[in-house]
């Protein structure tokens, strides 16, 4: 782990959260939802570019920090674990979009597809950038490989059981099968099912202290992003 580069992870970090405080924002309703362009406390329009705070009353979209401080700890981890390897942009693209996309689907148990369905070019050329810089074409090849197996596979397990896991559950998982597979077939493993033993761990947790019900309905994403960067910095690749 470099303390150099974690810290740079952290400070890049918080800017990007908030960036990505708007989306969001915008994008926190549920689905087939228009997006939400009011501020929650004056009404005021809310613009489709880049704003953290409402320009009418200066109520700041979501709540304060919270997003920036999540994105700094995860880039800073990432950049920690990765810095000055040419992977670093791609796990680092993916974590800050995991951030964002844990804190749409804790809100309204959502991953859009606006969000999800783009990542997959852009984290697939970062890879490509980063097997042209290293060298290992076949880490690419794998990578890319491992984004169809995982997706696969949760889309045979969402198929089996439906209403278990969503259709942006297997969206999400495809595009984490880029980077898992990018560090091996042992991380891509880990990965994919680290997801699920949190989710199981959380969930006997919550019911033991009856917070929720053998028959609630939980979000999976920020369980599989979890798994991910918990296995993205445990890879010894």
């Amino acid at each position: 782990m470099s303390l150099i580069w974690a810290a740079e992870g952290a400070i890049l970090g918080l800017p990007a959260g908030t960036v990505l405080r708007g989306a969001v924002f915008r994008l926190s309703v549920p689905g087939n939802a228009p997006d939400q362009t009011a501020c929650t406390e004056c009404g005021g329009p809310v613009p489709s570019w880049v704003l953290a705070v409402c320009a009418r009353c200066g109520n700041t979209l979501g709540m304060p920090w919270l997003l920036e401080s999540v994105t700094a700890a995860v880039l800073g981890l990432l950049f920690g674990r990765f810095g000055g390897q040419p992977d670093m942009l791609a796990f680092g693209f993916l974590g800050a979009l995991g951030v964002a996309l844990a804190a749409i689907d804790i809100s309204v148990q959502r991953l859009p597809d606006r969000l999800v369905l783009p990542a997959y070019p852009v984290l697939a050329a970062l890879l490509t950038f980063a097997a042209l810089a290293g060298h290992d074409l076949a880490a690419l090849a794998r990578a890319l490989l491992g984004g169809l197996v995982l997706g696969g596979l949760y889309l045979v397990l969402a198929l089996l059981r439906p209403g278990g896991l969503g259709g942006g559950d297997v969206k999400l998982a495809g595009l984490a099968g880029l980077a898992l597979g990018w560090l091996g077939w042992p991380t891509l493993i880990l990965g994919g099912t680290l997801g699920f033993l949190l989710s199981a761990v959380v969930s006997l947790a919550l019911i033991a202290a009856r917070r929720i019900s053998l028959h609630s309905v939980m979000c999976f994403g920020p369980f599989l992003l979890s798994g991910v960067l918990l296995a993205l910095l445990a890879s010894n690749r």
